[in-house]
């Protein structure tokens, strides 16, 4: 592909449905060896193609298909996109939490003492985190947090359970739970290419009332909320460059340049920069 890609990665046919109104000229695309299939297409506004796919649910699977997606796409970026419970009461159901960094919840070692909690956590990439700090001052109808999120391969539905005192014991700065975010965190973070970042709309308090909320229609409104804000980071977001080159202005990606490392030289190299940054 020669444009730069983003990967938006999904779990639910809701939370895919939610990206996919956002993309335009849509094409799918299938993996010739595996089948797994996305859809690529433009973002308004952004100068990325967007593949966008649906994983299906848990964090084994989405770890195993995230890195399928990046070593086949070779994305800049790794978004995954959908709906969580709330962990904490003044985050509520419409509300989107953009992952400052997510933890994996069930590591750790049982002895006679009790549980030792063996944490893993990954952070959200800073330039995709402040991307989405600027992008939601332009989403009045948002209301956005920038907190840690608790992902595990369980769907939390009891706010007196033994999991949600754990939490709160262990990972009381997370402000929301799910199952996939760790999945994509770490496949993007072994590969080392592509920075990654997990936004999530909340859908119910991760309490006896998820049924009744999820029968509202709270997930597809929690998932179209993450998605506005998921666009919104894409358009603001740009490519890491070389830290000499000092900062830029919004929209400008930095000019055209030829790269002369590992070659060999028997003269002065001389270039000339003509007209301003495009």
């Amino acid at each position: 592909m020669s444009d730069p890609v983003v990967v938006i990665l999904t779990a639910l046919a809701l939370e895919y449905a939610a990206v996919r109104t956002h993309l335009t000229g849509r094409e799918e695309l299938v993996h010739a060896e595996t089948g797994t299939r996305v859809e690529r297409g433009r973002l308004a506004g952004a100068d990325w193609a967007v593949a966008l796919a649906e994983l299906g649910e848990g964090a084994l699977n989405t770890a195993a298909l995230t890195t399928q997606l990046v070593s086949w796409l070779r994305p800049r970026a790794v978004l995954f996109v959908g709906v969580a419970g709330s962990l904490k009461e003044d985050i509520g159901i419409g509300d989107v939490v953009v992952g400052t960094k997510v933890y994996s919840v069930h590591g750790g070692k049982q002895t006679p003492e009790g549980f030792l909690v063996r944490p893993e956590a990954w952070p959200g990439s800073n330039a995709l985190v402040q991307a989405a700090r600027s992008a939601v001052r332009e989403l009045p109808g948002v209301r956005a947090h920038f907190k840690p999120i608790a992902s595990g391969d369980v769907v939390l539905a009891d706010s007196g359970s033994g999991l949600a005192r754990h939490l709160r014991e262990h990972y009381n700065d997370a402000a929301a739970i799910e199952t996939e975010g760790s999945g994509a965190a770490h496949a993007a973070h072994l590969d080392g290419r592509a920075e990654a970042l997990v936004i999530r709309g909340i859908s119910d308090h991760a309490d006896t009332g998820k049924p009744a909320a999820d029968a509202s229609g709270s997930q597809h409104w929690a998932a179209e909320q993450a998605a506005a804000v998921a666009a919104e980071v894409l358009r603001r977001y740009r490519v890491r460059r070389d830290a000499t080159e000092g900062p830029h202005r919004v929209g400008w990606y930095g000019g055209d340049h030829v790269d002369l490392r590992n070659g060999t030289f028997y003269g002065t190299v001389i270039g000339k920069r003509t007209g301003p940054p495009r």
